[in-house]
């Protein structure tokens, strides 16, 4: 599952408010009032119970930065709790010690629970707790055809474009390592056992050759053949029946069988064919970088394509060599009426025999028998080019061009020229003058042609960077335009009477061909970059590589059937994973600590925990270092000597390389957070991000703020976060907005100190990736605090 995917919502508990102190007894109540009456506190809470007999516990440990005296909290019963200051030893080294007091909660001789802490306002908005169920109340039940893989695996295997073939019932698709097809029928086979990591989950499959990145990808249903645009600029041709669907990764996943390719040539010799289409009269288009468009005649791709395996040499230069450079078409002197941007999105519409290729920003509408250019007009329906004529000179000037003595007919042929010239120059310009003068530069850039579909009835459906759509008839004509949400519109599907668009925020919306809503859903936690429709299901892919099926007759009342029947079975497809955690805090105050302080804080409690949390504060502090570490974070840079040093001991005390691997760091100036995962739950572990928020002054300098790591494990979403706030009574304000700050900026966007984990490039450009923030559905969170300065006005009483 993914972390959209949530589980029953937990029980909803009384919020306690803890910006005033809590009086157990008349007592402690008389104690207390005049000093509440005074000040207020940002983090008080129950005592903490505990017996009269205390006991020392090395393993058990936390941190005080400053030496302070035992100190007697009252409570109820009469219990009381002694903390103990850390004392300096030798060598500028922190030696680690508190005393542990047992609890009559636990029986005799066992050691007391800490009180769970709930916060006033918790379950309401953004700190409201994730739902927990099996199957998800707002969303149809899904296929999954390739669960959420980790980052970490898909690195230069990336999937990139997605296409179904109805008839021979095969999902294709094209990744950064070659192409992979699915057989529809072998989707509910379950997983093959001993496949590749990233693929455990994922549906049987068959996998090409190695080839280069592919990038776009066309269906030929017609002669049974997938045609893919490369990268490297080739086009490579796949044979439907070659590519059967066996037992996948039947050898541990690296050495099942691979199909090759049956035809391919070099369409574009420096550029990657960026968009490629199928006419109706069976021609191969593709647009590049640049604007080009080349156009290969289907008499020579057949006559290839009959050729033996032993003369594919020659097939490829048959091929390579009859391409038709539709720019040839639409030259007048020396000017282009095309636009000379990338090429990005190419439409057949068969009903019309006629050929739609897209930029950024424009439209061209081609013939597709006669590849005549019949006008160029922009997002806003305006023409802003058609099939330019050379302007018609009189025959007395092109007979005078070859005389040798210049005339007066020949200064008044220069002059018609240069005027011809300038016309075309300004023809071309048009459109940037009025788009740049109506609307402006800002507006442009936001504003991008980001994918394009056919309806049934003909119309032609793009969608836009700014969650628009536009609706255009077959003649390029604008019909209408409207927007249902904010997001980037990714992918666009039709079938019959109904549309589906895919956002970048995950959402999937189903349409009816006039473009009113019917209903949607959230069917990723990232962008829907493809979908494709085959049998009774639309795919979609997400920018992760997940890629899961959905009903066409969803939304409907069958999902709710499926749904209540699928949580009846809940335990025949789920399973339950315990692992242990440890997480502990530590304000250092710029000291280094000894191996033995590290061992009994962490080497003797961690031997029987998977993953080890660790933060840290005052690592570094001084104005020097601030700015320092300020300077290195606005050119993208993080980390310090001192730092390093205490992940290095850490990692010593946690015997790092052989029972633990460290899986992520931040640092933010003086704050430190680090996760070791123990070596047998390391390859469960994955997506890994860090992030950090300054809170310092002008929330700019990072001695104050947080730094949080996210990862997901066994396919949940967990997240620390380690923050530093501001000390004393009067600044219970300003922690609360620090922490408010926190938690709604930190995005979890780029990999910062991930050891071990390469974080891959980004597959598109253009798409508006939703960041992950402290306050999305998280199925385990944690937030690291130095809580002992709060508790300083009651040990002074």
């Amino acid at each position: 599952m993914e972390p959209d995917d949530e589980r029953g919502r937990a029980p909803q508990r009384k919020g306690i408010s803890y910006s005033q102190p809590l009086a157990r007894d008349a007592v402690a109540q008389a104690a207390y009032a005049r000093h509440a009456a005074l000040s207020s506190h940002s983090l008080d809470d129950e005592p903490i119970a505990s017996a009269s007999a205390h006991r020392h516990d090395p393993a058990r440990s936390v941190s005080c930065p400053h030496q302070l005296p035992p100190h007697h909290h009252h409570s109820r019963g009469g219990e009381s709790v002694y903390l103990h200051a850390a004392s300096f030893g030798g060598g500028g080294a922190v030696t680690l010690e508190r005393a542990v007091a047992t609890s009559e909660h636990g029986g005799a001789g066992g050691r007391g629970a800490l009180p769970e802490f709930v916060g006033a306002g918790g379950g309401e908005g953004i700190f409201r707790v994730p739902l927990r169920a099996a199957m998800h109340p707002g969303r149809p039940p899904a296929l999954e055809v390739r669960p959420h893989p980790p980052r970490e695996t898909q690195v230069c295997s990336f999937l990139r474009t997605l296409a179904c073939e109805p008839q021979l019932r095969q999902l294709w698709t094209g990744a950064e390592s070659g192409v992979r097809v699915w057989g529809l029928d072998e989707l509910f086979a379950g997983s093959v056992a001993g496949a590749r990591r990233g693929d455990e989950e994922t549906a049987p499959f068959t996998e090409s050759v190695p080839a280069p990145p592919a990038l776009c990808v066309a269906l030929d249903s017609a002669n049974k053949l997938v045609w893919t645009g490369h990268k490297d600029g080739r086009i490579r041709s796949w044979r439907m029946d070659l590519a059967t669907t066996p037992a996948a990764a039947a050898d541990g996943g690296e050495n099942a069988p691979m199909f090759k390719e049956a035809l391919s040539w070099q369409a574009h010799s420096r550029t990657p064919v960026l968009s490629m289409v199928v006419t109706s009269y069976g021609e191969i288009w593709s647009g590049t970088e640049g604007g080009v468009i080349k156009a290969w005649p289907w008499d020579v791709i057949a006559k290839s394509l009959s050729l033996t395996p032993e003369e594919k040499y020659m097939a490829s230069c048959l091929v390579e060599n009859a391409y038709i450079d539709l720019r040839n078409y639409v030259t007048v002197g020396t000017m282009f009426s095309l636009p000379t941007t990338d090429v990005k999105h190419m439409l057949a519409d068969h009903c019309r025999a006629k050929v739609w290729s897209l930029t950024s920003m424009t439209f061209a509408l081609w013939d597709a028998r006669t590849r005549e250019l019949l006008k160029v007009f922009g997002m806003d329906g305006q023409v802003e080019s058609a099939r330019l004529e050379p302007l018609v000179m009189p025959e007395q000037f092109i007979e005078e061009e070859i005389k040798v003595k210049p005339t007066k007919k020949e200064k008044n042929q220069g002059s018609v020229t240069f005027l011809k010239k300038s016309w075309n120059a300004l023809i071309g310009a048009g459109g940037a003058v009025r788009r740049v003068a109506t609307k402006g530069t800002f507006v442009e850039d936001n504003r991008r042609t980001e994918t394009v579909a056919q309806a049934m009835d003909g119309a032609i459906w793009s969608g836009c960077t700014d969650g628009s759509i536009i609706m255009w008839d077959g003649n390029g004509n604008w019909l209408k335009e409207f927007s249902y949400h904010n997001s980037s519109v990714q992918c666009i599907k039709a079938l019959g009477g109904k549309v589906w668009v895919g956002y970048a925020s995950g959402t999937v919306q189903v349409m009816d061909v006039e473009g009113n809503p019917l209903g949607g859903w959230t069917g990723h936690s990232c962008p829907v970059i493809q979908m494709a429709i085959g049998g009774s299901y639309i795919f979609t892919l997400a920018h992760h590589g997940g890629i899961r099926g959905w009903p066409l007759t969803s939304p409907g009342p069958l999902d709710d059937i499926l749904r209540t029947e699928l949580a009846k079975r809940e335990l025949s497809y789920t399973r339950v994973e315990n692992i242990k955690m440890l997480v502990g805090t530590w304000n250092v105050a710029q000291e280094k600590a000894s191996p033995e302080s590290l061992w009994s804080w962490l080497g003797t409690a961690s031997s029987d925990v998977g993953l080890v949390v660790v933060g840290l504060q005052e690592v570094e502090m001084g104005a020097g270092v601030l700015a320092m570490a300020a300077a290195k974070e606005s050119v993208g840079l993080e980390g310090s000597a001192n730092g390093q040093w205490w992940i290095d001991n850490i990692g010593k005390a946690l015997d790092e390389g052989i029972s633990f691997h460290r899986v992520g760091s931040r640092q933010l100036a003086g704050l430190l957070i680090a996760a070791w995962a123990r070596t047998d739950l390391k390859p469960h572990i994955g997506d890994v991000d860090a992030a950090a928020v300054p809170c310092g002054f002008g929330r700019a300098i990072g001695n104050k703020g947080g730094v949080g790591l996210k990862m997901r494990v066994y396919d949940r979403r967990i997240c620390f976060v380690n923050n530093h706030f501001a000390a004393h009574l009067e600044n219970v304000t300003r922690r609360n907005a620090d922490f408010d700050h926190i938690y709604r900026t930190m995005n979890f966007n780029k990999s910062h100190g991930s050891a071990g984990f390469p974080f891959s490039h980004l597959l598109f450009s253009s798409i508006l990736l939703h960041y992950f923030t402290v306050y999305d559905a998280y199925n385990f969170f944690a937030f690291l605090l130095q809580l002992l300065i709060r508790l300083s006005n009651c040990i002074k009483q």
